[in-house]
């Protein structure tokens, strides 16, 4: 914290505009030597940026932002050139010659702004997720994250449970005193109860919120040349897998993202399921079952009727679609009963109303106006240690009010872990490892 450190936070070069990033307690000595004069805070400033010798480097905007109502807290500055190799280059390389000065390392910026409490760590990592962000979902979780409305909603029930521990300890230790209330059930533990309801049904929306950062893993399985390859090409809209009239042409699972209906759809296709002796094609199966396994739906198809009963059961706890496939071959072979859907990757029949069944198993976010969802596997994991705690304290009346209040402190303790309140120094390495180098 004692360095000052610099970094390009802009996009890959060349681009028009890019934007250096200086923070640290030699920021405004270094803006004077490059430029000259130190512009006025937070104001925008055409200068010549030169190196030691007096030589002009570039000529770009300057920002000093004097701490702390900076990004980090610290002195920061912002040195806005022209986005060429060769420009960015010499300056960083002028900046790495400064004394005290040296290269940030990735996520340094925004772990300075945590310790200087800027931002906790829901908002921290909603801002690195903003950064990736694909999809329209993706920002909208990313931004409720990051602007700390979901910090929001964890503080509070953090207030909560200290209020109801002050209250307990203040019964046990001042139970003489009169205006100490005598009875805490029908309002502290009444509370607690309403609490844990109110954590459960924010745990439900983490699957939600997995689908809309991960996306919706569909796997497309079925015989060989049952039309799998020829599926994923028409939905992705390139040759992706390789499609021959040779069974068995697929070996290996092929993916690729969809962007559909706002939602990342990871789309994977996989080995045609048959018995063989070939030791590579078997091994193509089981990679294929293994996908199958790791799948939120499965589009199994067949390019007769008969193909769907040839392929034995599937898990029934995980949506099926069955897909007639290559009806532009033999349109009346099918009935509406055969298949869920018939398509064919030729003409584009069915294809739109394939679209639409997937899309029915995205998440209802109409009614939604927030996305205050758990997102992180730690996220859910602390969430259910204070629901855990809170039901342990509400069952245990019979131990006394002070075993009482240390469950409630544990489950206060769980909460400060997903914001960074306590305990989190070990997880501050994995967390900011995920930024670029200038941010």
């Amino acid at each position: 914290m004692a360095d000052t450190i610099y970094a390009l936070s802009s996009g890959a070069l060349p681009a028009g505009v890019a934007v250096i990033r200086i923070s640290g307690p030699r920021t405004a000595e270094v803006l004077a030597e490059l430029c000259g004069i130190l512009p006025a805070p937070r104001q925008a400033v055409l200068r010549s940026i030169r190196n030691r010798n007096g030589d002009v480097l570039d000529q770009g905007l300057v920002l000093y932002f004097p701490g702390p109502a900076s990004f980090t807290g610290e002195d920061c500055a912002e040195l806005q050139v022209h986005g060429g190799r060769a420009v960015v280059n010499a300056i960083l390389t002028e900046l790495a010659v400064l004394p005290g000065l040296r290269h940030a390392e990735a996520g340094e910026f925004s772990r300075r702004a945590f310790h200087n409490d800027k931002f906790d760590l829901v908002e921290i990592e909603g801002l690195a997720d903003l950064i990736v962000a694909e999809t329209e979902m993706q920002r909208r979780l990313a931004q409720e994250h990051s602007s700390g409305n979901l910090s929001a909603i964890y503080e509070g029930w953090a207030r909560r449970l200290t209020h109801a521990r002050a209250m307990i300890e203040a019964e046990l230790d001042f139970a003489d005193e009169d205006d100490v209330p005598g009875s805490l059930a029908e309002t502290i533990w009444a509370d607690m109860r309403e609490l844990k309801v109110e954590i459960n049904a924010h745990l439900e929306g983490a699957g939600i919120a997995e689908i809309i950062r991960d996306g919706l893993k569909i796997v497309i399985a079925g015989e060989p040349n049952a039309g799998k390859s020829s599926l994923l090409n028409h939905l992705a809209r390139r040759d992706v897998a390789i499609v021959t009239d040779i069974a068995g042409t697929t070996r290996d699972v092929l993916s690729v993202e969809l962007s559909l209906a706002g939602f990342i759809v990871q789309l994977f296709d996989t080995a045609g399921l048959r018995d063989t002796d070939n030791r590579v094609e078997q091994e193509g199966i089981r990679r294929a079952y293994r996908t199958i396994d790791q799948a939120d739906v499965i589009l199994l198809l067949a390019d007769t009727p008969q193909g769907f009963a040839a392929l034995g059961e599937f898990d029934r706890t995980k949506p099926i679609v069955r897909i007639g496939t290559k009806i532009d071959r033999a349109p009346f072979l099918w009935d509406k009963a055969s298949a869920d859907v018939l398509i064919s990757t030729v003409t584009g029949e069915g294809i739109d109303r394939l679209v639409e069944v997937v899309t029915g198993f995205l998440p209802d976010l109409s009614g939604r106006n927030a996305l205050s969802l758990p997102t992180r596997k730690r996220h859910v994991s602390c969430l259910q240690q204070a629901r855990s705690a809170i039901d342990m304290s509400l069952t245990q009346s019979n131990r006394g009010l002070d075993i009482q209040a240390e469950y409630l402190r544990q489950a206060g303790d769980a909460l400060g872990r997903i914001t960074g309140r306590v305990d989190v120094e070990d997880l501050l390495g994995v967390i900011f490892s995920e930024f670029c180098i200038g941010k």
